[in-house]
Parts: structure tokens; sequence; C-alpha cells
């Protein structure tokens, strides 16, 4: 399979645009996630696709039962926003369906014991699970004066749901297939994880036991990530810790600032699916030759944690690909002991004291290593991501706290 840093990067661009606006204007709509993929360009109506999927939630997480597990299908189809409901069907967003406290309850109650057995029409979005308490969705108009929800920001204390436990999935679901990850990129609160069956069965995110308590404790010993650790509710990822005050705007700098220097007297060799570019810093632009020439401005420690600024990686190809390696490199550690990219050895990822170590943590704790850090944790194919273009089923398993 082709790595996925030389495929498309949209559903990266669409991840963040989603969890920035978020933070930016938390009263405004979030535009609910294309996820991995367009949705099917023949769907003309908000209906059951013609062959929906068969989606099981299994409730093993020991902590709460059934009927305190509370399940959100939602995202788009066709460019309208929708909602999955207990039978299977797609049903619009409607500023109407706000209730007497402002908010909406499109939350669908999970069976009373074993498997809840539900079917997924063609849409791409997220799958939520709250734990204890409801979420907050909110129906608003967005720019066009379409109906749109507010999505729940879990890294914005101002947030409706900020003390509720939640987390989510992603996937897209079309006449392509079914393509789909487990995500921390925004925080990591509850351990979950995918099976996909179809031509193959495969399964990502699956954590270690006692991997939930393991990523809390660990940055709860690293001091510069101890203050994104909300007591036992979860974990804020560093890039929004940083905006919230939370995590220092400059703690990655001497190490991009010793890359910097490094790639002034030496070559850095990018390969993708374009060829293989060759770098060296020129007047502070880090500039690379090779089927395109692509350069890169320093980037800041923001820019690294969202991939985006500097780091930001244009579907076109070169610069993207490039951008997205780059940007893998700096949250792994691995640019300056590595002068070719991307690495592809697991052992000499975050080796160095600067370093993510939230998606260090986070990948210690899956049985496969596999996990979505940050954004760009695709790249060499270490994301929790699973696709199948015949499948036959999907199950999303909450695991043991």
């Amino acid at each position: 399979m082709t790595p996925r840093h030389q495929r498309s990067l949209g559903r990266r661009k669409v991840l963040f645009a989603l969890g920035g606006a978020a933070v930016a204007v938390p009263a405004a709509a979030a535009l609910a996630p294309h996820a991995l993929a367009e949705t099917s360009p023949d769907t003309q109506a908000v209906a059951a696709a013609a062959a929906p999927l068969p989606l099981t939630i299994v409730n093993n997480s020991g902590s709460f039962g059934n009927a305190n597990v509370h399940l959100y299908v939602v995202g788009n189809q066709d460019g309208r926003q929708v909602r999955l409901t207990p039978d299977g069907t797609l049903a619009p967003v409607s500023l109407s369906d706000n209730g007497a406290d402002g908010f909406t309850d499109y939350a669908i109650s999970l069976a009373g014991s074993g498997e809840t057995r539900l079917s997924l029409p063609y849409m791409s979005g997220r799958i939520y699970v709250a734990l204890g308490r409801k979420l907050k969705f909110k129906a608003v108009a967005d720019g066009n004066g379409n109906a749109a929800l507010q999505y729940p920001a879990g890294w914005v204390t101002s947030d409706p749901s900020y003390g509720v436990l939640h987390d989510c999935a992603e996937f897209t679901h079309n006449s392509a297939g079914m393509f789909c990850n487990t995500t921390m990129v925004d925080m990591f609160s509850v351990p979950m994880n995918i099976r996909l069956t179809g031509s193959k069965d495969q399964s990502t995110g699956v954590f270690r036991n006692g991997g939930r308590g393991a990523v809390f404790s660990a940055l709860r010993q690293v001091e510069a990530f101890s203050r994104l650790v909300v007591d036992d509710t979860r974990i804020i990822a560093p890039g929004h810790g940083l905006d919230a005050g939370l995590f220092a705007k400059d703690h990655l700098a001497p190490y991009i600032d010793e890359v910097w220097s490094t790639y002034t007297g030496r070559d850095l060799r990018i390969t993708t699916n374009a060829g293989t570019f060759t770098g060296r810093v020129r007047g502070d632009r880090f500039t690379f030759d090779g089927p395109a020439q692509v350069s890169f401005g320093r980037p800041s420690t923001r820019d690294v944690l969202f991939c985006d600024g500097a780091l930001a990686a244009p579907n076109d190809g070169t610069t993207g690909p490039v951008a997205a390696v780059l940007g893998a490199g700096f949250n792994r550690s691995t640019l300056l002991s590595h002068p070719d990219q991307p690495t592809t050895d697991a052992s000499v990822f975050y080796r160095t004291e600067l370093t993510n170590h939230y998606s260090k943590a986070v990948h210690t704790a899956t049985e496969d290593g596999k996990a979505y850090g940050f954004a760009f944790d695709d790249v060499a194919d270490f994301a929790s991501y699973i696709q199948d273009t015949a499948p036959t089923g999907v199950r999303l398993t909450l695991s043991p706290f």
C-alpha cells in the first residue's frame, strides 16, 4: 500500500480546520469533518445508503455500563450536515433540533446489555462516545445560513461539553469503501479501537492493558506536558495546549534552531512519490531541489505541533508531501539523526528530550505502536488508520480503562 504521506493531504487539513474553528470561535459552528475522503458524489438525498455497512458498538470500558454510554454519529453527506438516527437513516441537522436548553439531543442509546448493532449509510464524519453524561451539540447557522453543528471542543474550558468524558473516531464510508481511524490529534480521553472486516480482517487502536493510565502517568511526569493533563478526564494535545496557555510557545525552538543550523552545511533528503528532494537551509529558508523546487521558512513550535503555518501542506504533490515528512520528522525528533527521510524505524522516534512526548505516550500505549498523535502521523504509516474497498462490517470497541 502506498504510504499515506504520498497520497492526498486533504484529511489532515480538514481535521485541523475543524479543531481550529472550535478553538478560535467556540460559539460559532464548526463544519462537520470530511474525515478521510469526499462523500459519494452521486448521493442526491439525505437518506439511507443503498449499501449500509453494519456498525457494531462494544462497551468494554469496565467503568461505565451501557446505560451510561451515549453515542453520536454526525457528519455530512453530499455537503449537507447530517446525523445518524437509531434506525440507520440520516436526518439533516436543523436549527429546530435545539431543545429548551439550547442544545440538540442526537444521542443514540446502547443496547441494554451486550453489543449494539446499527447500520451506517454513506457519509463522512465522526463517531463520538460520551460516558456518564451527554454531549452538548448545538445546531447553528453557518456563514451561508445553512444549519450546521457546533462540535465539542474538549480543549476549550468554556465549551459546554468540557466537563464531559468523551472521545471520537473518524470515518468516511462511500462507494469507494470504508476509511477510518482513531484520533488523538486534538486530545486523548477514551481508549477505543476499530475492527474493519471485508477483503481482509484488520484492527487499529488496540490499547495495551493499562494503556490509558500509562499515557496519563507518562505525561504527568514530563514537566512541560504535565499541565495538559485535565484530572482523569482527558489530555489536551500540546498544540491546543499552547493556544490555551498550558504549553510553552517556544518549547521546541532549540531543536528547530539546531535543525536549521545543521542543514546549513549538509543535505537533507526526502523521498516522496514524486521523487527525492534534496534540501539545505539557504538564507533562513529550507530549500529543496528535485522534481520541483520547494522551500519552507523556519517553523515555530506551534507550526510543528499543528503541522501548519510554515509547514502547511497543500495538496499539490510536491510541497505538501515534503511538508508532511518535515512535520513528522520534527514531531518524532528524527531530523538531526537521520538525514534521509522519512524514517521508518519506530525505535528511533522520540529519543531526544525535546520531542512530542504526547505523541510518544499514545503510541507506546497501543499494541501495534500506531496512533494519531499529530496531523502528519500517517507519514510512513504509523497512524491508527485502516481502510477497505469492500467492507462488510465495522466494529468500534471501548477499551478497558
